[in-house]
């Protein structure tokens, strides 16, 4: 039997959130991006604060954790899920995918392709956590960059940068040496385009451009990833008939796993917004 969807329901539908979620603050990134694109869509921010940061953490524990609050986001009713951290879209993408065939889900792909792409000397840099450049998505995605441009992709670890940056320290010295101490080898070593493997990296940018200022004359191009997300977010919401085309304003709801009043700094001090976060359990 063929199921035909009313024009009520399809508003309904529309009206639902779209459920995003990171370990921490990073993903604030993420729904920056996605609210500038997308300014009518009421949203669902998780942080999983309370085990953040993700990239020093097992594997299956974050496809654990993954599941869990996606459940919890389609449970206050989700239309679609937003992976905004790249650990996790590492991690866990395939098993969420693999729960709710259905469902759209987008997750965080390091932006090799754009890097490849803009390089001028064929040499791109890519930050993220161990997790991340340890997964075989990530191993698969770079193996096959490579091998399609002839562009040489170097990689460093930034362990304890994304631990800074949930603590607020986003232009502290302490900060600042760290990112030196990883921006500047990659660009020692050539990389004249620098891509941000984790979405808590964008909130340092200005710390990553004087890095890669200290480190050469010549440009650096950073790229962020986060816009693209934004962008695959409408198609698949088009596609779907499930994009809001309400006049209005979307609405906000944050969830916390950690300090809900550490949330709501974070999300007016980044993104100038004023939120209701409620502190919830997950898992």
């Amino acid at each position: 039997m063929t199921t035909f969807l009313t024009p009520a329901s399809v508003l309904a539908a529309a009206n639902k959130p779209v459920g995003v979620f990171d370990s921490g603050i990073g993903g604030l990134s993420v729904l920056r991006h996605i609210q500038a694109q997308l300014p009518q869509e009421n949203v669902l921010y998780f942080a999983d604060s309370n085990f953040a940061p993700y990239g020093g953490r097992a594997e299956q524990f974050i496809v654990d954790r993954a599941l869990a609050i996606t459940d919890f986001l389609l449970q206050q009713g989700a239309k679609a899920i937003v992976v905004a951290c790249n650990t996790a879209t590492a991690a866990a993408i395939k098993a969420l995918r693999a729960r709710y065939p259905q469902l759209s889900i987008i997750g965080v792909e390091p932006g090799l392709k754009p890097a490849a792409a803009l390089t001028k000397n064929n040499t791109i840099g890519v930050l993220a956590t161990q997790r991340t450049l340890a997964s075989g998505k990530f191993k698969h995605l770079s193996e096959q960059i490579s091998a399609s441009t002839g562009v040489r992709i170097l990689t460093q670890a930034c362990i304890g940068l994304a631990d800074q940056i949930e603590k607020g320290e986003l232009q502290s010295a302490a900060t600042a040496l760290l990112v030196q101490s990883y921006v500047g080898p990659l660009v020692a070593q050539g990389a004249d385009t620098l891509v941000l493997g984790c979405t808590h990296y964008p909130f340092v940018l200005p710390l990553l451009q004087d890095a890669a200022h200290r480190a050469t004359s010549d440009p650096v191009t950073i790229i962020d990833t986060g816009r693209p997300i934004a962008l695959q977010l409408e198609r698949l919401l088009k596609n779907h008939d499930l994009l809001n085309t309400s006049a209005n304003p979307g609405q906000l709801q944050a969830f916390t796993t950690g300090d809900e009043s550490a949330l709501k700094v974070a999300l007016s001090n980044l993104l100038h917004l004023q939120a209701s976060v409620a502190l919830v359990t997950v898992g």
